[in-house]
C-alpha cells in the first residue's frame, strides 16, 4: 500500500484562461432586460408595440413607427440581494445603462424613412457567489489523481515537475501533481481527502452594445427594420477556493487556496431584421416576427492563478500560472414574435415569445492568419472546437423567453406600467463541466467549479410622466434565479469504485434588484 501523502492542491482555478469553455461561453452569449425605463417597466414586451428606443435591439422594426424625432438617456441602479461585497465586485452598482436617438423624416402622406442609433448595456456581469459544505472522501487534488491514474491524460515527471501529454492534461491538474509529495523510491504519489471546501466569487463588467438602425413603412400596415449591431465585452472576475485537508488517518493538516483572477476581452458584431403587420387597416392590433444572427466574437482571455499551501505536506507551499488564450465564439440564431394593441389612448398591452438554441453555441479555435494581397488586409482562419461543441449540445438546451406586459394611461400626461417575463433554464437537468474534454477549451480552464442555474423570473413597473416634449420614466425590476453550484465535476474510478471522487451541489441564489430612469426628448 502506498503510503506517502499527496497534497490536495485543489484544483479548482489554476488555469491560465477560461474562455472557450461552456460555462463561460454561456455567460457570455446571454442578456439582460435593460433599455430605457419604459421598455423595462413593460417587461420589455413592446417588440410589436414599437415606437421605443429599446426595440432597435429586439425587433428593429419598431423604430419604423416613431412619427416624431427623439432623444434619451437612461441611468440605472443595480443591487444583488442578500450578497456581500467581494474583492472587485460591489452588492450595488450604478451604471449608466442607455443613450440613443431616433430621426424620423416623412416621405410621403403616410410613408416615414426613419435611422436610429443606440447604446444600451446588454448584459451587466456584477455578481456575487459564495457556496460552502462538506466533503466526504473527496477533494479537488484526488480528482486530479484519478484523472491521471485512469488514464485521462498522459503524465510523467520531468526535471522534478509533472508534465502532460497531447491530451486533457490541463493546467489545474498540472498545478496540482507539482504540489503533492512525490516518494522517488516507489515512483508514486497519493492524494489527500478534504473534509469541507468554501468558495467565493465576485465579478463585475458589461457587455456595451451599440446599434444602427434603418426603418420605414409601406403605407400604414407593413413596418420594416434592420439593426447592425457591434458588441465590447468586459469582463473580470475573481475566484477565491479552500480546501481543509486531512491526512489518510483522517487527521486535519491545514488547507489549500487557490486564487484565480481572469479577464475577458471580445468584439463582435450581428445583424437583426423583423417585420410588423396591421393585418387590420381599420384596428389598432398588429403582429411582428424578427430574426437575430449569431453575434461572431473575437475573445481575448488572460487569467493568473495561484496557489497557496498551507499544509506540511507538498513538494511546493506555492504556485502560480499565467497564461493567454484567443478564440471564437458565434452565439446562436435567434427567433421571435410579439403581438401588440392598444385601446384607445388609454391602454396598451403587448406579448412577445423568443427561442434560442444555446445547444448550437459555436467555439472556434484559431487556425492561422492570412494577407490578401488585393485588398491590403490580413485575414483570421477558424475552425470548429467539436469536442467542446458536442459537450455543448449534451449540456445546453434551447431556451424559451416569454415576455408581457402593459401600460395604463390615467390622463394623456401619466402611465402606470406592468411586466413579467419567464426565461426556461439553458443547463440540462444533469449538466456538468467536463474537465476530461481534449478541448482547448479544456487545457486552459482556470477553475473547476460550475453553476447550473434554473429558470429566471422577472418582474417589472414603472411610471412615466410627459411634460409636452419631455418625458421622464421610472422603472424597478426584480429578477429571481437560482442553481445548482458545484466545487468540481464527480469523477468515478471504473477500477475501484472506493476510490470514486463524488461531491454533492448547493443551492446558490441571484436575485438582483435595478432601479432606472429615462430623460427623454421629442422633436
Amino acid at each position: 500500500m502506498k503510503k506517502v501523502l499527496m497534497i490536495v492542491a485543489l484544483s479548482l482555478a489554476i488555469m491560465p484562461v477560461a474562455a472557450q469553455d461552456t460555462y463561460e461561453n454561456a455567460t457570455m452569449a446571454t442578456q439582460d432586460l435593460n433599455g430605457t425605463a419604459r421598455y423595462v417597466g413593460m417587461g420589455g414586451a413592446m417588440e410589436a408595440l414599437g415606437a421605443d428606443i429599446s426595440t432597435m435591439g429586439t425587433n428593429p422594426a419598431g423604430i419604423g413607427l416613431f412619427r416624431h424625432s427623439m432623444v434619451s438617456a437612461s441611468v440605472g441602479m443595480v443591487s444583488q440581494q442578500g450578497a456581500k461585497s467581494f474583492d472587485i465586485a460591489d452588492k450595488t452598482k450604478v451604471s449608466f445603462d442607455q443613450m440613443g436617438f431616433v430621426y424620423a423624416r416623412q416621405t410621403g402622406e403616410n410613408s416615414f424613412l426613419n435611422v436610429g442609433f443606440n447604446y444600451h448595456k446588454s448584459r451587466n456581469y456584477s455578481m456575487i457567489l459564495s457556496a460552502a459544505d462538506r466533503l466526504s472522501g473527496a477533494s479537488s487534488g484526488k480528482l486530479s489523481y484519478l484523472k491521471g491514474d485512469l488514464g485521462v491524460f498522459d503524465v510523467r515527471r520531468s526535471n522534478n515537475k509533472w508534465v502532460g501529454g497531447s491530451n486533457a492534461f490541463n493546467q489545474i491538474d498540472f498545478l496540482n501533481y507539482n504540489t503533492l509529495m512525490y516518494d522517488e523510491k516507489e515512483d508514486a504519489i497519493y492524494f489527500n481527502e478534504a473534509s469541507d471546501y468554501t468558495f467565493n466569487s465576485g465579478a463585475k463588467g458589461h457587455v456595451n452594445e451599440f446599434e444602427f438602425n434603418v426603418s420605414g413603412n409601406i403605407g400604414n400596415q407593413v413596418f420594416l427594420g434592420l439593426t447592425v449591431g457591434v458588441k465590447d465585452i468586459d469582463y473580470k472576475r475573481y475566484n477565491e477556493y479552500t480546501e481543509s485537508l486531512l491526512s489518510q488517518a483522517g487527521e486535519p493538516i491545514g488547507n489549500a487556496i487557490i486564487q484565480d483572477s481572469r479577464t475577458i476581452d471580445g468584439s463582435g458584431f450581428d445583424i437583426k431584421a423583423g417585420v410588423t403587420f396591421r393585418p387590420i387597416e381599420e384596428s389598432p392590433f398588429r403582429f411582428g416576427l424578427y430574426v437575430h444572427t449569431p453575434t461572431w466574437y473575437d475573445i481575448k482571455s488572460s487569467n493568473y492563478t495561484t496557489l497557496k499551501n498551507n499544509t506540511t505536506v507538498g513538494i511546493y507551499n506555492y504556485g502560480s500560472s499565467e497564461e493567454r488564450y484567443d478564440f471564437k465564439l458565434y452565439t446562436p440564431w435567434k427567433f421571435g414574435a410579439s403581438v401588440g394593441h392598444t385601446f384607445g389612448n388609454m391602454l396598451a398591452i403587448g406579448a412577445t415569445y423568443e427561442f434560442a438554441d444555446y445547444g448550437h453555441l459555436d467555439s472556434r479555435v484559431n487556425t492561422g492568419e492570412s494577407y490578401d494581397w488585393y485588398y491590403d488586409t490580413y485575414m483570421e482562419s477558424s475552425e470548429h472546437d467539436y469536442a467542446m461543441n458536442n459537450h455543448t449540445k449534451s449540456i445546453l438546451k434551447g431556451v424559451h423567453t416569454v415576455k408581457v406586459g402593459a401600460e395604463l394611461k390615467a390622463d394623456e400626461r401619466f402611465a402606470v406600467r406592468l411586466g413579467y417575463n419567464f426565461i426556461s433554464p439553458m443547463y440540462s437537468k444533469d449538466a456538468y463541466k467536463d474537465g476530461t474534454i481534449n478541448s482547448p477549451g479544456t487545457f486552459y480552464s482556470s477553475s473547476n467549479d460550475f453553476t447550473n442555474w434554473k429558470a429566471t423570473n422577472r418582474i417589472t413597473a414603472g411610471v412615466g410622466y410627459n411634460l409636452g416634449n419631455l418625458s421622464l420614466d421610472l422603472a424597478y425590476q426584480y429578477t429571481t434565479q437560482s442553481g445548482d453550484f458545484w466545487p468540481f465535476m464527480n469523477f468515478w474510478d471504473t477500477k475501484d469504485r472506493s476510490m470514486d471522487n463524488v461531491c454533492k451541489s448547493v443551492k446558490v441564489d441571484n436575485n438582483r434588484h435595478q432601479l432606472l430612469f429615462t430623460l427623454g426628448y421629442h422633436f
